[in-house]
């Protein structure tokens, strides 16, 4: 049976992973959009948005202005260039979910953590420090000329690890979204580790929902749980060994 402590590398996708972005969008579009995003519910702010990404795809630096437009035209809610602006700068400021700096510290103390994120290299550098920069690698969008779900990604990360000596077969690639990363982390090789940020609560949020739901080898609701289990095979190793 695969443990966990078998890997020697954990790739994370970061954004809805380790950085909340909808509590972020949600925030942002309600306190700037006006009294009706005000009042809006959590579907009527990210269904326009998913929308509004599809459309304006760019680097999360700069595009997202130009994503808040596009919901705020859509919905009704303010629309003047500062407030998009207000929306963009929000975006590099989105907050790590509540467990996320103390489960990387812990996990970073036994496996390599590598990033693997549709973000640019700009609002990367905002999530790692928010974050605690607990990364020994990253792969972002800058570097791979594309966007996860394209299999491109994780063949370049493969690529880039295999450089620094590491199999295929030791990276654990870590994520909360089936539609980015679960399914095709999965046919492109990848051992997967499900991180269901949603858990109990209805549809797929702000992540965009997947054709099929694939299986995961590994699933937790939490980060903490992910950490928690690997403190837990240690213990036994060390029971074992003693």
């Amino acid at each position: 049976m695969v443990k966990i402590t078998d890997f020697k590398v954990m790739t994370f996708d970061v954004v809805g992973t380790l950085i909340d972005f909808e509590s972020g969008i949600l925030s942002a579009v309600r306190s700037l959009g006006g009294p009706k995003a005000a009042a809006a519910s959590d579907d009527e702010i990210f269904e326009p948005y998913k929308r509004g990404r599809d459309k304006f795809y760019g680097r999360s630096s700069f595009a997202m202005k130009d994503v808040y437009l596009s919901l705020a035209t859509e919905c009704g809610f303010n629309t003047d260039a500062a407030t998009a602006d207000a929306f963009q700068l929000s975006v590099m400021r989105w907050p790590a979910f509540a467990d996320s700096v103390d489960a990387l510290r812990r996990l970073r103390q036994n496996f390599r953590l590598v990033a693997m994120t549709n973000a640019d290299r700009t609002a990367f550098s905002a999530y790692s420090a928010t974050l605690g920069n607990p990364f020994h690698d990253s792969v972002t969008c800058d570097e791979t000329d594309c966007a996860k779900p394209d299999p491109r990604f994780f063949s370049f990360n493969k690529g880039r690890q295999s450089g620094f000596g590491y199999k295929q077969s030791e990276i654990l690639h870590v994520a909360q979204s089936q539609y980015h990363d679960i399914g095709v982390a999965k046919a492109e090789g990848y051992t997967t580790c499900w991180i269901q940020r949603r858990k109990e609560q209805p549809g797929w949020g702000g992540t965009p929902a997947p054709k099929e739901f694939t299986t995961p080898d590994f699933h937790f609701s939490t980060l903490k749980e992910l950490a928690d289990a690997v403190d837990a095979e240690l213990a036994a190793a060390a029971t074992v060994a003693a």
